[in-house]
């Protein structure tokens, strides 16, 4: 290799029968990471996402990270303008409120047609589109001037928006290798959860006297700076790794064999010398890089994709990550946001108005805590592959999260009694950063556990999580305070919140003691044949 060219990744890894279980034995002049062979195993092209640098991968989570973040934070943000725009379009509290909510649904509910469209027609012009578009709504709500013009205007960004909840954890899945992908969600997730932040940034700007309409044009500059930013460096990652020379000569251990290098067959398979030889394509330059259209993938389905999604609430992984991420949501998006503003005013706390956002200080500080330990996960499950003799099982990440489904829960304890007993505010704060603590890691690996498990149809998977986990936190908030009122906080968030949530996070361990053989029934069912026969490209081997 010439002193000038670029180190190509080299691997013999592979899945085994059962999805989730992956071979990470390394062979001789493998590429390894922990000690074990890189998976997926990327083609020899400096094209292929996989064999990218590391800066241009991480630039790209970066900025599809920043996307969800700035998008959550603009749907979010104006829950605390309800009493003003109800004053200023002459409506209801209740009906201003439709602001929030059906944008929200409209969020999940809008991966049913954007994953299917990056799936057909490519990542990158997709991502581009949907900022076009989030701009343009963006925009038109800061223009806007009646209250049907403001809700059009509002469901438009947030149906554009939704693609990131899925379109992040598809880029991680195409250009990162096993064993970054907890990590690697993490930093996704961070941004995710902190856009919830975004009523704190729009209470004060409130607050200092400016007008609604200020908070839509902060946003709108970013999402225009946000969209330069992907335009020039969010490269198409669609990529089918199809060996040039056919299909991997197996050798006598089931082994694939790395194409490029010259080998003999043993005697028991072959007599004679095979030479294999890789043409290495050169690598595409940046003004490539910039076209904003792929090839269209005429081998992909719209209308199937979005059949075969539903499909996924069928597997006990995926209906966890589902539930998982609805109840958190629907305890951090709605119970908290919905309940502190309305008892901080009161007596005997008596804060102002716009102090009441400050509950996001917990947030922040709870996330904040749990970003320092991403990294567990990728090294407990690289530990306990190296015992397993470089055997890789799903289940080996989910050791971290024990801790964290003690501490939700009593989180929410705490925040419950507080409120009932009306205790010092420092209580709130507590169980809001112990409950959302626990979040990023329900968040982060339960994800990161389904994608191992199941990685074939990863975007098919991800409709699901979207549009699951959005029916179930929108059904938290939906008659909250009602029960509230009739039954008080200790028992509606310290008991009953609590108990739903713990149930839901003790299935850790049930997935952790059988998680390989729910794999293993799952891979003989018509369920897993129907999956196998309509995939058409595997973005992970």
């Amino acid at each position: 290799m010439a002193p000038h060219e670029k180190h190509l990744v080299h691997s013999h890894a592979h899945e085994e029968a059962i999805p989730g279980t992956v071979n990470l034995r390394a062979a001789e002049g493998d590429d390894t990471a922990y000690g074990q062979a890189l998976f997926p195993v990327p083609a020899e092209d400096p094209n292929d996402p996989l064999q990218w640098p590391s800066w241009r991968k991480n630039m790209i989570l970066s900025i599809c990270s920043l996307y969800s973040f700035l998008s959550n934070s603009a749907l979010l943000g104006p829950s605390v303008y309800i009493g003003v725009f109800a004053e200023y379009f002459g409506i209801s509290p209740v009906v201003a409120s439709g602001l929030i909510s059906y944008p929200n649904i409209v969020y999940g509910l809008g991966t049913l047609i954007t994953v299917p469209m990056y799936l057909k027609f490519g990542r990158r012009p997709v991502m581009l589109l949907s900022l076009v578009v989030y701009l343009a709504g963006l925009i038109g709500c800061g223009c806007s001037t009646s209250f049907s013009g403001l809700m059009a205007a509002r469901i438009i960004h947030a149906f554009a928006s939704g693609v990131c909840e899925a379109l992040p954890v598809q880029l991680v899945n195409d250009i990162f290798f096993l064993h970054e992908r907890g990590s690697k969600l993490g930093y996704y997730t961070v941004c995710l959860c902190w856009g919830s932040t975004g009523p704190l940034y729009a209470g004060y700007m409130l607050a200092g006297g400016y007008s609604w309409r200020l908070f839509f044009y902060v946003e709108t500059a970013f999402a225009g700076l946000l969209l330069i930013l992907a335009f020039l460096f969010v490269e198409e990652t669609t990529y089918k790794r199809d060996s040039p020379s056919g299909p991997a000569l197996p050798n006598p251990d089931g082994e694939k064999r790395v194409f490029g290098q010259d080998e003999v067959l043993d005697s028991k398979t072959a007599t004679h010398h095979v030479e294999v030889q890789t043409l290495v394509p050169p690598r595409r330059t940046f003004i490539e890089t910039l076209k904003p259209w792929s090839a269209i993938n005429h081998d992909e389905s719209f209308f199937l994709t979005i059949i075969r999604s539903f499909s996924y609430f069928l597997v006990p992984a995926v209906l966890w990550v589902v539930t998982s991420f609805g109840i958190y949501i629907g305890l951090g998006a709605l119970v908290f946001n919905y309940t502190f503003p309305s008892i901080i005013v009161q007596p005997p706390y008596g804060w102002k108005q716009e102090n009441a956002g400050l509950i996001a200080l917990g947030n922040l500080i709870g996330y904040g805590l749990a970003v320092p330990l991403t990294w567990t996960s990728d090294r407990l499950a690289a530990y306990y592959t190296k015992r397993n003799n470089g055997i890789r099982e799903a289940e080996m990440r989910l050791g971290n999260l024990i801790p964290a489904a003690i501490i939700a829960p009593v989180g929410l304890i705490v925040y419950g009694l507080t409120a009932q007993y009306q205790l010092h505010w420092i209580g709130y704060f507590a169980g809001v950063a112990m409950c959302d603590w626990g979040s990023y890691f329900f968040f982060t690996f339960t994800l990161a556990y389904a994608v191992d498990s199941y990685n074939a149809n990863t975007s098919e998977m991800l409709i699901a999580m979207c549009v699951g986990k959005q029916m179930i936190s929108f059904a938290f908030g939906l008659y909250l305070l009602e029960w509230v009122i009739e039954s008080g906080y200790a028992v509606i968030i310290a008991g009953v919140f609590c108990g739903v949530l713990l149930a839901n996070n003790l299935f850790v361990f049930v997935f952790m003691a059988f998680g390989k053989r729910i794999r293993t029934f799952y891979a003989g069912t018509w369920l897993s044949r129907w999956h196998k026969k309509t995939i058409k490209q595997v973005m992970t081997h």
